[in-house]
């Protein structure tokens, strides 16, 4: 079975992240977390992570989905080129991409929102200025699904990881993550 790889860069949102992963658990899906490099990195919560592996030296051929958290201050990561090109090698029309809050920027900028419809959280001055973003193709939406490419603003956590886990097909019960 192919692997998830979850992303972590500095100040990554950990919630964001929080129902993803346990779908992805409750379904039996292993994951991978990829740094930029091998140093720690804190969340923005404060929860210090070490990767698993780094972004040039991760096996590609294991990947078959990719998971993006948004990040508390994005502005650090606007020129890291080597996130640039990860993406642009990991990501294939077969590849299931799901990218949150801020973080639908870097696909963006890698060029790999394209043509897809696509939602983020990032206030309409930002999209505009960051110049990457196709603003035809933005919808309000708290989650959005375009063929294998999955996009939420962050408050939309909940009803993005249910999205991935069905995206990738995975066994998992819906409902325990639906408020009574």
């Amino acid at each position: 079975m192919n692997k998830t790889a979850i992303m972590l860069y500095p100040q990554f949102s950990e919630y964001e992240l929080s129902v993803a992963l346990s779908i992805l658990m409750q379904g039996n899906k292993s994951i991978i977390t990829v740094g930029l490099n091998n140093q720690p990195i804190r969340g923005e919560s404060g929860l210090t992570c070490v990767a698993d592996t780094t972004i040039s030296e991760i096996n590609i051929e294991e990947i078959d989905s990719i998971v993006l958290p948004g990040c508390l201050d994005i502005e650090p990561l606007l020129d890291e080129e080597g996130l640039d090109k990860f993406l642009k090698q990991v990501v294939s029309s077969e590849t299931i991409v799901a990218s949150i809050s801020s973080s639908p920027y870097f696909l963006a900028k890698a060029g790999l929102l394209t043509g897809k419809k696509y939602t983020v959280g990032l206030p309409m001055e930002a999209i505009e200025k960051l110049g990457v973003f196709e603003k035809e193709n933005y919808c309000p939406d708290l989650v959005v699904q375009d063929g294998n490419m999955i996009t939420a603003r962050g408050s939309g956590f909940i009803k993005f990881g249910v999205c991935l886990g069905k995206a990738l097909n995975l066994e998992f019960d819906e409902s325990w993550y639906q408020e009574t």
